[in-house]
């Protein structure tokens, strides 16, 4: 256990990811950031929605947006996906004791609450132009992955509740399930009717983060014809990143370099002035700055970073796509600080290629090794279709173990019998039926490695559209 421990340390910093999905609306390709970063233009009849997994994410990521839209006299709503009610670590320094009751822990949360308003009001928003959602903290991912439909809720890890405790939530009550989650969201984008949205990256290592971009994303391709925004992702959370790792208003965000050649990237710059008002705003989240000062500095740069991923496209029989790029220096700066009794216990994604033919997806996958006794893998994928409300759609998730593999809708076995699959040591070819994914349009699809609830390694959450 000592190995998994330090293995769960190093990976809740690293949750190594693969190549994500884009929201494929609005502006031209802009230029990567190496060469010169496309700014971010304002135009006068926006309307700028911000969506935050956790209270202090609107800041790190969107202070500067913030300030711009007030300038331009646009209208703003910021909509946070939870209260942050499960960083125990920020409370335990905040309160001097551990925080374990529920009651105390919804306490924190709405502290959390009080806290986003002030930061808030700091750059001139009220109260009024904030809205809370109050799903799980850190539990957002396995209610996108397993709990549609007619499955059960999900239930927090800390409040013991499985639907929004909080009073002053949008829903109070709103039981902790994807239909539900998507149903805010939509509700929020059809009362506000936004232009821009900048929302977390599916890239990021925190899972509600990943989360939050999805349920977007499937709310956006239901108003199709509604709404056309032009969709912003920031990123927050990624190994040895932000870089340079010191306290420097004058120095420019840049992304990491894994994603320096392949994302396009576009950018906001910021004032002086701008840059002292974002501080002092992260500031009033006090329980996170007192706890994480280093860190959270580190977004006080002289810029704001968006970009995103372009979809895949596939139609019958074309050559397979690859979702899974070359781990590049911040992978393996990481993975060599593990002793080799864990280098042993890590499985890697090495690479994931996709494919269509005869209305089949062919996913091949390459591991660093063939998986051990302990380690599993998980091949997810999601199918959404313009006429089927998603939560009925199917959500198929096949995990392997070191011998045998288990096809599942959400958390319930299917009969797979024209799932096939063939193994070799490392490799792993998988066809999936697109009638056992619902006929789609689109797909949703990613992989993860494993051991017991420990993430070893992810390929972000990739869009797959598909034609004929």
């Amino acid at each position: 256990m000592a190995v998994v421990k330090k293995i769960l340390i190093l990976c809740a910093g690293i949750f190594i990811a693969g190549v994500s999905s884009v929201c494929s609306w609005g502006d031209p390709s802009p230029l990567p950031i190496h060469e010169a970063y496309a700014p971010v233009k304002f135009l006068p009849d926006d309307r700028i929605l911000i969506l935050a997994p956790h209270p202090d994410d609107e800041m790190l990521a969107c202070a500067g947006v913030i300030q711009e839209a007030a300038k331009r006299g646009l209208p703003v709503r910021i909509v946070f996906l939870t209260y942050g009610d499960n960083n125990q670590w920020s409370f335990l320094l905040y309160r001097k004791h551990p925080v374990l009751m529920p009651k105390a822990v919804q306490g924190m949360g709405l502290l959390r609450h009080d806290e986003a308003i002030a930061a808030a009001g700091k750059l001139g928003l009220s109260a009024s132009q904030l809205t809370f959602l109050g799903y799980p903290d850190f539990r957002t991912l396995e209610i996108w992955r397993s709990h549609w439909d007619d499955s059960p809720p999900e239930e927090s890890m800390l409040t013991h509740v499985n639907a929004v405790p909080y009073a002053n939530a949008l829903r109070p009550g709103a039981l902790y399930k994807g239909d539900e989650v998507l149903k805010d969201i939509e509700t929020v984008m059809r009362e506000f009717k936004p232009t821009k949205i900048f929302v977390s990256h599916p890239f990021d290592h925190n899972p509600d983060h990943q989360s939050l971009y999805l349920f977007t994303k499937v709310a956006l391709w239901d108003m199709e014809g509604v709404i056309n925004p032009v969709v912003y992702p920031y990123l927050v959370h990624y190994v040895n990143w932000p870089q340079p790792v010191k306290f420097d208003p004058l120095e420019n965000l840049t992304p990491p370099a894994f994603l320096k050649d392949s994302v396009q990237w576009q950018g906001l710059d910021l004032s002086p002035e701008e840059v002292a008002n974002k501080h002092e705003a992260l500031k009033e989240h006090r329980s996170q700055y007192q706890s994480s000062t280093r860190y959270l500095r580190l977004f006080i740069r002289a810029n704001e970073l968006f970009g995103d991923y372009p979809v895949v496209h596939l139609k019958e029989a074309t050559a397979a796509r690859p979702l899974v790029e070359a781990r590049g220096p911040d992978f393996n700066k990481v993975f060599d600080q593990l002793l080799e009794e864990e280098k042993a216990s890590f499985v890697g994604v090495e690479s994931t290629f996709v494919g269509l033919e005869n209305r089949e997806l062919i996913f091949t996958v390459r591991l660093s090794r063939p998986l051990g006794k302990a380690v599993g893998l998980s091949i997810f994928a999601f199918g959404y279709k313009k006429d089927m409300e998603f939560s009925r759609m199917p959500k198929i998730h096949i995990q392997f173990g070191a011998l045998e593999h288990a096809v599942l809708d959400q958390n319930k076995r299917v009969d797979a019998k024209d799932v096939h699959i063939i193994r070799k040591a490392k490799d792993i070819v998988i066809r999936i039926p697109l009638k056992l994914l619902g006929d789609p349009d689109r797909v949703l699809t990613s992989a993860k490695t494993y051991i017991g609830n420990v993430p070893l390694d992810w390929v972000a959450w990739r869009v797959l559209q598909l034609s004929d």
